[in-house]
């Protein structure tokens, strides 16, 4: 039997259908990509701006999403339950890379930000624009996991504190404790960014 095309109009839910009744491949591929760019985005913010990192983590995401579609009960949207998914994909990395520094190497732990960006000059908004976007990477990068991964859900991701909490896998009370104190947090690191009171 061929499998029928997959085009823009047909919903989410309909190739989910078709994966889960047909192991429709096709129409999964469909889905990896309406989603993956959103799914890339959120990662990359997650690792602070590491694109290779993301995108495998990203591959994960979509391994796992493909292996457990079965279990998306449709109580959160699709793009959410990939969120959800690509969360724990970083998290368990994140856990990982802790425990191979803190068992092999523990005085390197120092070494995250071993890419140092070089000073962009500032003669105009293009430099400006990439100096505050590697000022940015740098604050999120301060942030603990938690903070960071909260930030994310609710501001590039959009969702609200309850579909935050869905995707974090905690109350909506921690999800609001963790941007507030993420969002003081990058208030203090980008102060510098701040407009200047008019005189």
């Amino acid at each position: 039997m061929a499998a029928k095309a997959a085009g823009p109009d047909v919903p989410d839910a309909q190739l989910i259908a078709r994966c889960i009744v047909g192991d429709d491949r096709h129409a999964f591929a469909e889905l990896v990509k309406r989603h993956q760019s959103a799914v890339r985005a959120c990662l990359r913010k997650l690792t602070a701006g590491n694109h290779a990192l993301a995108d495998d983590l990203a591959q994960d995401t979509f391994v796992l999403a493909w292996r457990n579609l079965k279990s998306f009960r449709q109580e959160a949207r699709f793009s959410t339950w990939l969120y959800r998914i690509a969360t724990n994909c970083w998290l368990a990395y994140v856990r990982k890379r802790r425990e191979a520094l803190l068992g092999d190497r523990g005085d390197d732990v120092a070494d995250d930000d071993t890419e140092e960006a070089g000073e962009p000059s500032l003669g105009g908004d293009h430099a400006a624009h990439t100096t505050m976007k590697i000022d940015l990477e740098r604050a999120m990068a301060l942030l603990s996991d938690a903070e960071r991964a909260a930030i994310v859900q609710c501001y590039h991701n959009d969702l609200s504190h309850e579909e935050a909490a869905y995707v974090l896998g905690c109350p909506v009370g921690t999800v609001k404790t963790h941007v507030l104190r993420g969002k003081q947090k990058l208030k203090k690191a980008l102060a510098a960014w701040a407009p200047s009171p008019s005189t």
